[in-house]
């Protein structure tokens, strides 16, 4: 938190990933049709076409509850210590760094698969409104963000919703493809794109190591774009890795035990492999050897190293060496990074859902209820979020480490369970949500009048 510590240093004096929820996941209810039952294929049955998805529906209780512990997870990151008195990562900063900004990019991708009707969107006039949806979200999420980064205390970290911004705009290409070419995508994203970041980022301007900006953009809007899209501290082409995976658990029926504990096994076997794949090649194959070495003709220091493979990067990895590649440290964008944190973001939506929806009907009230703030706060996580980075820079930031936490997630909760009681979806997630339902309306009327005009004819 901004302010006097009682045991450290300031918030702005630690080295803070603001581990962002600003996707899909922060505007657009988790919603799931009505009459969805069981099926032997683990699929979901064909639910109203993206124009009337919403008229009979009903919330995912585990994506929501999801949703809620990836906020929590951010909110710790920005609030609480990175490291003791040792040196050492906090058990705060281990759990939650970098793998709460995953959580919410992929539940990005699940919010995305859910307003398009949970399945591949065909071409014509669908396809156009799907389209004009997401890049209504894309620009209010970017323009809140740049609005946001222009208040905000630059030592707090960077604020995420214009990367989140992004990532909208690269998945509008990404909901007409078939779930198989979904996943290939989103292995490419996550071995090739990488391994071109590392390729090509020499010759592109640094990255802003700052908040986007309006500023920022109008001065110099190639440095911001090559920021927001590969050097920058949540670079959006490496990312669309979390879009495909959330688009393809979208796509599977999330009520079914059997969908659910093949996540939770998916999800912990990819995190698992990763750190063990990351660990092999830094320590038995002399990876981090290697690295040292790169690093003393860069100039950089072995504290600076030794940093850099503990606790991450801003986003992107140094260029003296490829086995830079092999780290698997939050915020580095490596493909090991993304693979393990992709992992773990399946393995927590797939406890949420055998919590929840995927449980015995008792079970699953009774989770539901016991859930109920987390639930609350994961529905409105877009407001939470931006009041949250209003808070940390703001004069009224004046607490300690962790009676600040605790007093902003109890707040948090208060409020989101008030204004969902009174009004159902959150301030700033009603907006976006109207500004997307009247692009995608505008054009299914323009195209209905076209057809209409046509027929005259």
């Amino acid at each position: 938190m901004v302010g006097v510590k009682d045991n450290g240093p300031t918030q702005a004096e630690l080295r803070g990933h603001p581990t962002g929820d600003s996707s899909h996941a922060l505007v657009e209810p988790a919603v799931e049709s009505t009459a969805w039952t069981d099926s032997p294929s683990d699929r979901p049955p064909v639910t109203p076409e993206p124009t009337t998805a919403h008229s009979s529906t009903r919330r995912v209780v585990g994506i929501d509850a999801a949703r809620g512990v990836a906020l929590l997870g951010m909110v710790a990151v920005h609030s609480l210590y990175e490291f003791d008195a040792q040196g050492h990562p906090t058990l705060s900063y281990t759990l939650a760094a970098g793998r709460a900004a995953a959580l919410f990019a992929v539940l990005a991708g699940v919010g995305i698969s859910m307003t398009t009707g949970r399945r591949r969107v065909t071409g014509g006039r669908q396809g156009w409104a799907a389209a004009a949806s997401l890049v209504a979200r894309a620009l209010a999420l970017a323009v809140i963000g740049l609005i946001l980064g222009s208040n905000s205390d630059a030592t707090n970290g960077t604020v995420i919703l214009v990367y989140y911004g992004a990532l909208f705009l690269l998945a509008i290409p990404l909901v007409f493809l078939p779930t198989r070419a979904l996943v290939v995508t989103g292995v490419v994203a996550l071995f090739v794109v990488p391994v071109l970041s590392q390729l090509v980022r020499g010759g592109l301007p640094a990255s802003l190591n700052d908040h986007p900006t309006l500023a920022f953009l109008m001065a110099s809007p190639v440095r911001v774009l090559a920021d927001v899209f590969v050097t920058g501290e949540y670079p959006a082409l490496p990312w669309v890795a979390y879009v495909c995976a959330g688009l393809a658990i979208g796509r599977l029926n999330l009520s079914s035990p059997r969908v659910a504990r093949r996540l939770l096994g998916t999800g912990v076997a990819m995190a698992v492999v990763a750190k063990l794949v990351s660990w092999v090649a830094l320590g038995p194959m002399g990876g981090s050897d290697r690295i040292f070495a790169a690093a003393q003709g860069s100039a950089s220091s072995r504290d600076t190293v030794s940093d850099l493979l503990v606790f991450g990067d801003d986003g992107t990895t140094p260029l003296d060496t490829w086995w830079w590649l092999t780290s698997a440290a939050p915020h580095t964008s490596t493909p090991l990074d993304l693979m393990h944190t992709i992992g773990t973001a399946l393995a927590v939506i797939a406890l949420m859902l055998l919590l929840t929806d995927a449980a015995r009907p008792a079970r699953a009230a009774l989770a539901s209820s016991v859930l109920k703030p987390l639930r609350a706060v994961g529905s409105m996580t877009l407001t939470i979020y931006v009041a949250h980075i209003m808070f940390m820079s703001s004069s009224l930031d004046v607490f300690s480490a962790m009676p600040g936490y605790l007093a902003e997630i109890v707040v948090a909760m208060l409020f989101a369970l008030i204004w969902s009681a009174v009004r159902g979806s959150g301030p700033l997630e009603s907006v976006v949500t109207s500004l997307s339902h009247h692009a995608r309306e505008a054009v299914m009327s323009r195209s209905a009048d076209g057809a209409h005009r046509a027929g005259r004819r």
